[in-house]
């Protein structure tokens, strides 16, 4: 296990840094920047977030009374050292790790964790509630604080967290960390406003002025409320000739400060303490600070994996022959290779160029890829705008990410049948980001959905022919899932082949039992089928493509011929593809004893894809289970 240094070592929790001397918090942060590195660095993770925040974190902890103080992180990967200094020092070496911490903060996790925070965006909106909450409970004293990075405040609901924030009286801290990065660079307008405001003479002048005169408030007495009024005076008068967004929701606004001087942080939360109401402290940090790789390339260290510390060399497993690209890359050297030759095709992605491979076709065709910022509902009906011109628009979201643009999805695109692919990146069990990140829900919250061609690849070579099927004129809202990782190389030489809408394909005839799988998880069965043939056991297998539509042809067949089915997909069982399945045999009047495997109604936690896929029952061991079982075979 990695020690940690002297000072970090006797820290269990944020009352042991109360007592610490300016000079030990220097050296704390040293301490902590130093253990998150040979943390991640053994045993993988998120890496430059939370190096970025190594000074923030002490000071935050320092100065207010956490857990009663409500302390939200948002985005929560930039909580290690948080998660460090709250008691789970010991326990971090199994973070992200089945069954081990989590990545994200997590409610059930500590009492320090005051919000769940796996998706951006959410913090102010969760802050200001509790600071309402707070102000009706009479607890005066109760301090409540999100921090907030700038590429999460790009996001819609954070403005609409401001704006009624700005309305309240409510005791709320709002700690904007600028580093000018979410997982890529931030985009828009917004930031190029931060980078204005932090640059601006006039303002900064305004700015140091402001903080010398705070410093004063101990020595004013009875002139505290005309020396405060004198300040507000000045900021407005700034603000005449630089425009302050915040100041302009009524959220009073302190700052750019810089982010990695400790001494100054403790003093500005000491004097904020002391503000009512809420209030924004602007603090400038440098994602991967401390690490001089992760500060030189922070889109490859944002979550690089194991690495050597020394030479910074990621490791990566040793295979015996060359692997499949991922998914996601499949995805985005095919699009290129689309668009070239049709020319209404366009693509568009809610922040994640690179988590999606949308960055390929942003650097060939800058002119036709965008990342519209951490705004998945912005995406949506920008690409809805974007069909009713007759383009083709090619919206990458997580399946995670499109359930916050559900309203859009049928009100902006379904309704109104417009010629939008969904390309839905991590559907499925997604692994060490745990139940924030899986894509369990994609396929029922979809299939319900009138107009929307639901459908699944079951391998790289199918999703770019699912893809070369949805770019088709007039072929409406096109929805692929697809999961995070790889399987087989594509044959990238190999034409186009457009697939029937709704038609399914039998993979490997058999008898008795029928296993109806969708998306890449069919891939288990060819293995669950060699280990049925220790007990003479052959079932078919069916790869069925589309949850909507079926393809009710193929199931006609099915149903007349096996009495015995199985139905397998990487989502929920509940509303999902399986349910789909037992619709159709009701509505058509047929009898058969259906297994249902995937998902189950319950949120799964992180861990490594197959482990979890074994824990909900539907690795190849589990299937070849759920045939014994139809059949009644019992292993002895």
């Amino acid at each position: 296990m990695i020690q940690p240094g002297p000072i970090l070592s006797k820290i269990n929790s944020p009352a042991d840094l109360k007592p610490l001397s300016p000079e030990q918090l220097h050296a704390l942060c040293e301490e902590l920047r130093t253990f998150i590195i040979d943390q991640v660095s053994v045993y993988g993770g998120h890496f430059g977030a939370s190096l970025g925040v190594v000074e923030l974190t002490v000071a935050l902890h320092t100065v207010f009374n956490t857990p009663y103080d409500q302390l939200i992180w948002d985005v929560g990967h930039q909580a290690y050292g948080h998660k460090i200094l709250t008691g789970r020092r010991d326990d971090f070496h199994t973070n992200r790790v089945y069954k081990g911490l989590s990545g994200f903060p997590k409610r059930e996790e500590s009492l320090y964790d005051a919000f769940g925070v796996g998706h951006s965006s959410t913090s102010i909106s969760a802050a200001l509630g509790m600071a309402v909450a707070a102000e009706y409970k009479k607890e005066k004293d109760r301090h409540c604080i999100a921090v907030i990075g700038d590429g999460a405040l790009t996001a819609g609901m954070a403005f609409e967290a401001m704006n009624h924030a700005g309305v309240t009286n409510s005791n709320l801290l709002i700690v904007l960390n600028d580093n000018c990065m979410a997982i890529d660079p931030n985009v828009g307008a917004l930031k190029d406003y931060l980078v204005d405001i932090t640059t601006s003479s006039t303002y900064n002048k305004f700015r140091d002025e402001i903080w010398k005169m705070l410093g004063r408030f101990g020595d004013l007495g009875s002139n505290a409320q005309a020396f405060a009024s004198k300040i507000e005076g000045g900021l407005k008068a700034a603000m005449l000739k630089h425009s302050n967004l915040f100041e302009s929701l009524n959220l009073r606004y302190f700052g750019p400060v810089d982010g990695h001087d400790v001494d100054h942080l403790v003093h500005i939360f000491n004097d904020l303490k002391n503000i009512p109401g809420p209030k924004l402290l602007h603090v400038i940090t440098t994602k991967g600070k401390g690490y001089a790789l992760a500060e030189q390339d922070q889109v490859k260290w944002h979550s690089p994996g194991k690495f050597d510390k020394i030479t910074g060399e990621i490791k990566s497993k040793v295979y015996d022959k060359p692997q499949a690209p991922k998914y996601q890359d499949v995805f985005g050297h095919t699009i290129v290779e689309l668009a070239k030759r049709n020319p209404k095709i366009m693509g568009i992605t809610p922040a994640m160029p690179s988590g999606s491979s949308l960055n390929i076709m942003m650097e060939a065709m800058p002119d036709r890829a965008m990342d519209v910022g951490i705004a998945e509902q912005h995406a949506v009906t920008f690409s809805a705008g974007l069909a009713t011109q007759g383009l083709i628009p090619f919206c990458n979201i997580y399946s995670s990410f499109m359930q916050r643009a559900y309203d859009q999805v049928i009100h902006d695109v379904c309704l109104q049948k417009l010629n939008v692919v969904f390309c839905l990146d991590r559907a499925g069990i997604a692994g060490a980001d745990g139940p924030t990140h899986h894509g369990a829900f994609d396929i029922p919250y979809f299939r319900c959905i009138p107009n929307l061609i639901v459908s699944a690849p079951m391998n790289e070579q199918e999703l770019r022919n699912l893809m070369y099927t949805a770019q088709q004129d007039d072929m409406g809202p096109f929805s692929i899932r697809y999961p995070r990782g790889q399987g087989t190389m594509p044959d990238w030489e190999t034409p186009f082949e457009l697939i029937p809408v709704g038609k399914g394909r039998l993979v490997s005839d058999g008898e008795e039992v029928a296993i109806l799988s969708i998306g890449h998880i069919g891939n288990y069965v060819t293995e669950a089928l060699q280990l049925l043939k220790t007990v003479d056991l052959s079932p078919a297998h069916y790869d069925m493509r589309f949850a909507k539509p079926l393809d009710e042809e193929l199931l006609h067949q099915i149903f007349k011929k096996f009495k015995k089915i199985i139905t397998l997909e990487d989502g929920t069982i509940v509303g999902g593809f399986g349910s789909a399945i037992i619709e159709f045999m009701a509505d058509h009047g047929y009898s058969a004893k259906v297994i249902r495997l995937g998902i189950p109604d319950q949120f799964i936690e992180h861990g490594e894809q197959i482990q979890l896929h074994k824990e909900c029952g539907y690795d190849p061991e589990g299937i070849a289970k759920a045939v014994r079982s139809l059949v009644g075979v019992v292993l002895k």
